[in-house]
């Protein structure tokens, strides 16, 4: 399809995937003949992906997120659906990262059409396509229209505002994690109506925050500590708290078997600690899939494998390794957190020299190595997470964070959160 084509649907449940070489956020909104949603219900995103007729599907970064139109589900006020994308990484553009939107019969996924935007630039948001009504029959139109301001550009035209709780005037400043503050209300566009629903209600996507004025660019400086990518290409490589390492050595993914050895020894001689290694998978949604540990060895087919307990911590190496078959894993699986927990009720305070190792399973080299440089008196913490990402590549980010949780179990809820 081309700019401002469009073709009749020849089925009556079609979704819209949109995908790029970077992870994208897709949604959708209902819209009215005049072109603005009726309440917070018509815009669907991961945080609410259902409404009327429309459904939406996150990918969990392996597959694209897509948009779903029951056409005969959709109420009949509505004339239009709109579909939008934005990158996921804050402030990207769509620079050199064209989108293209699939349209498919949503019951057998045939292709129905595509179109990718030509000539994008400076945008950070989308609304790529749309599925409309017109003289009782469906059809779908490509757009392509970019907002600069992401979707907080797009929320506004269309009638979503986002509001924040009254808070004292500060100078700005970086933008605490989406659990901990509440996102800024957008700045309204010249041309908004006056009058529009408010979403304050809804659960907030903190994407639709409204990006700060532009600015003279800063000063160059050096990243936080903690903060930046790696690659293996040097060799290996040693992680600081949250610092995050692609998979990836010489251009290619790291597809073969990894291991993931945890090791301890007592902080004080003669005192035995009981510690426990497990890994737990969850899928895109953060849902808990199943979890590997001293009790259940194997997972997933045997794409996940544990060497067994080690009561004491005693000896020189690894104490406990578990072994990832990353070729193997399920494509469901998004998202591994590899903890340690204090069976035996011991504090971390009481530990010294607890690290996490990633292995070649295939070379015996090791590739990533994360110390723990501190403790908290708690009985358990979440080490390293390998994430899959959209391009099929896994990257592994140091943790670090304690938590209270002497089981495997205990340890489920903090490390879905710590994704």
């Amino acid at each position: 399809m081309t700019p401002g084509s469009n073709i009749p649907l020849a089925a009556a449940r079609v979704t819209v995937d949109v995908s790029a070489p970077v992870r994208l956020d897709v949604s959708g909104l209902l819209l009215t003949a005049d072109g603005k949603v009726r309440s917070d219900d018509d815009f669907i995103f991961y945080n609410q992906p259902q409404g009327p007729g429309v459904t939406y599907r996150s990918g969990g970064g392996a597959t694209p997120d897509a948009i779903t139109v029951d056409t005969a589900a959709v109420p009949p006020g509505i004339e239009k659906i709109v579909v939008t994308a934005s990158p996921d990484a804050a402030g990207q553009t769509f620079q050199g990262i064209e989108p293209t939107a699939t349209i498919r019969n949503a019951d057998d996924s045939g292709v129905l059409a595509t179109f990718t935007p030509p000539q994008l630039g400076a945008e950070t948001a989308l609304v790529i396509v749309e599925i409309y009504r017109r003289n009782g029959v469906w059809k779908a139109r490509a757009v392509g229209q970019g907002y600069a301001n992401g979707l907080a550009g797009i929320a506004t035209d269309f009638g979503v505002t986002v509001e924040e709780p009254a808070a004292p005037a500060a100078p700005p400043q970086q933008v605490a994690p989406p659990q901990q503050v509440a996102p800024p209300q957008p700045t309204a566009r010249p041309a908004q109506a006056p009058a529009t629903p408010t979403v304050a209600s809804m659960p907030v996507d903190p994407r639709l925050a409204a990006p700060p004025a532009p600015a003279a660019p800063p000063a160059p400086q050096a990243a936080a500590p903690g903060s930046g990518k790696i690659n293996l290409d040097k060799g290996r490589v040693s992680l600081q708290k949250n610092q995050t390492v692609s998979l990836v050595k010489g251009g290619r993914p790291l597809l073969s078997q990894v291991k993931m050895g945890l090791g301890w020894e007592p902080a004080y001689r003669g005192k035995d600690i009981d510690l426990d290694a497990s890994v737990i998978a969850f899928g895109p949604q953060r849902n808990h899939l199943d979890s590997c540990y001293f009790g259940k060895l194997q997972i997933l087919g045997g794409s996940i494998r544990h060497s067994g307990d080690n009561l004491t911590g005693e000896g020189g190496g690894d104490d406990e390794v578990i072994t990832v078959d990353l070729g193997r894993l399920p494509q469901e699986v998004s998202g591994l957190v590899f903890t340690v927990n204090s069976f035996s009720g011991q504090k971390f305070t009481e530990v010294a020299k607890a690290y996490c190792r990633l292995i070649d399973a295939g070379s015996g080299e090791e590739l990533v190595r994360f110390d723990l440089t501190s403790a908290e008196p708690q009985t358990g913490v979440m080490m390293a997470k390998l994430i899959r990402q959209y391009s099929g590549e896994w990257e592994m980010t140091a943790v670090g964070e304690f938590v209270k949780g002497r089981t495997v179990r205990q340890m489920v809820k903090p490390a879905g959160a710590a994704l």
